[in-house]
């Protein structure tokens, strides 16, 4: 593999890559050091001198042949990220194809959005002047991914970056790296010159050292706040794009399909283990229908079958360690201290963690206003939709949040007023189309996910301008 290659050379440190359902090795790989990172940057400096020249059409059929091949060995990806991530082996086909479908949208992308003309003559004092402007690359773009989605999240950042021309340094989490190494070798496999993709997998020393570089242009960035904060204060004077979670709100209005919000909402709080930035946190229910959704809410979620992921019918996997599932049950036990009623759930074993569901959260719990990153839910009764928009808004971050309704009106007026990066109308809060603009309001939030949105992310426009050399005409001349 290519990516080994390069940390063989740098550091003798090994990571050893751990199956959370069971602990078995899943695989090993070499640790960069931060004092390897000299070498990352004349690696991806050459590589930037490379990819900025590959043609556009090129740059399309690689990522286009990166998808295929992909789509052909869609089972050994979707078993690799079983056993690195503890998805169910159901979830990680998803996450298989959503790559793929990632990474022809990013070969779309690659052909098109070079540019366009500009009117110079539009202003009074340049008829004389005609051009243009395109999109160029910025040159380096770090990457730094989390464990949750193990390769789309890797393809969202790999993707826009070779369809605008530039090199990257991934340091993918080093819970799961394993399957963007093999994504990353895919790609090279598919075409792309080695040099444009440098894999580096180390901790938050070498992190540090990789953001704070001047050569890296820009930083892509997905996890938690505290990391963003430390990434915002080492980079300097670059671009950053960063997804930092969310506490995903979705309100469920008495006029609504209640049925088909209680099976969308249990999808929505525990989808990977509840290990989902847009997943569904706090459910705000309308007081006369507050009785019938948590019933039917708790039974759903009694029956969902935990443990191996491995197995066709298992809804709901391990978390990412045992040291994941010790947070979130502090967090749930700081919560019934302070007068919190579990309704179900809250049973803790070494990596699982039962879906559990809790009601009478005291405001000012963290459980509540922060994100809690695993299969926590809150259910909370409100009077008006007044009310739920404002509880809705309270924490100092947003991604997603969703509205169930029969009422059109009122759709629209939660759409307006919620502060998020998308209001799913009739969804739960965790759906994500890879074509979309994603990304969080209020604190935190930088830049634009999806795949459209992120290659204007890592390009930058550069105007040429023609000025017409004018002669004098013979009317006027000597």
């Amino acid at each position: 593999m290519a990516s080994f290659a390069l940390s063989k050379k740098i550091s003798p440190a090994e990571i050893m890559v751990s199956n959370p359902f069971d602990g078995s090795l899943v695989g090993v790989v070499s640790e960069t050091s931060a004092s390897a990172v000299n070498l990352l940057l004349e690696r991806a400096n050459r590589g930037a001198q490379i990819a900025r020249l590959l043609p556009r059409h090129q740059r399309s059929a690689i990522l286009e042949k990166a998808a295929a091949t992909i789509e052909a060995r869609k089972e050994d990806f979707a078993l690799l990220i079983v056993r690195e991530a503890g998805k169910t082996i159901i979830q990680a086909h998803k996450e298989v194809t959503r790559c793929v479908n990632t990474l022809k949208l990013s070969a779309e992308e690659a052909k098109r959005n070079a540019g366009e003309v500009i009117p110079f003559d539009a202003y009074a004092g340049s008829e004389s002047r005609q051009g243009w402007y395109t999109r160029e690359p910025l040159s380096i773009i770090a990457a730094i991914t989390p464990y949750n989605d193990p390769l789309n999240l890797v393809a969202h950042k790999l993707g826009p970056a070779i369809a605008g021309g530039n090199a990257i340094l991934l340091k993918p989490s080093e819970l799961t790296p394993l399957s963007a190494i093999k994504l990353a070798d895919v790609l090279i496999e598919s075409g792309l010159p080695g040099e444009v993709i440098t894999v580096a997998v180390g901790g938050a020393d070498l992190g540090k050292a990789l953001v704070s570089a001047n050569d890296v242009r820009m930083i892509s960035f997905t996890g938690g706040f505290a990391t963003g904060e430390a990434i915002a204060k080492s980079a300097g004077i670059k671009k950053l794009a960063m997804d930092l979670g969310g506490n995903a709100p979705v309100i469920v209005m008495e006029n609504s399909d209640v049925d088909a919000a209680v099976k969308d909402c249990v999808s929505g709080a525990f989808w990977a283990a509840g290990q989902n930035c847009i997943g569904t946190q706090r459910i705000l229910v309308q007081r006369p229908i507050y009785e019938r959704f948590k019933t039917e809410f708790v039974a759903q979620t009694i029956k969902m079958k935990i443990g191996d992921p491995m197995n066709a019918d298992t809804d709901m996997g391990p978390m990412i360690s045992e040291q994941a599932v010790k947070r979130a049950a502090t967090m749930v036990e700081r919560a019934i201290a302070a007068g919190a009623t579990v309704l179900c759930g809250h049973k803790p074993s070494g990596a699982l963690y039962s879906p559990t569901v809790l009601e009478n959260v005291p405001a000012t719990c963290d459980l509540l206003n922060d994100e809690v990153f695993a299969p926590v839910v809150i259910l909370q009764p409100f009077d008006g939709l007044d009310e739920a928009i404002r509880l809705a808004n309270k924490p100092e971050y947003s991604l997603h949040a969703g509205i169930f309704t029969n009422d059109l009106a009122d759709a629209l007026e939660a759409a307006m007023r919620i502060d998020a990066g998308g209001v799913m109308i009739n969804q739960s809060s965790d759906y994500r189309f890879d074509a979309m603009p994603f990304g969080g309001f209020k604190y935190g939030s930088m830049g634009r996910e999806g795949v459209r949105f992120a290659y204007e992310d890592m390009t930058q426009p550069k105007v040429v301008c023609i000025t017409s050399l004018q002669r004098p005409s013979p009317l006027f001349g000597s």
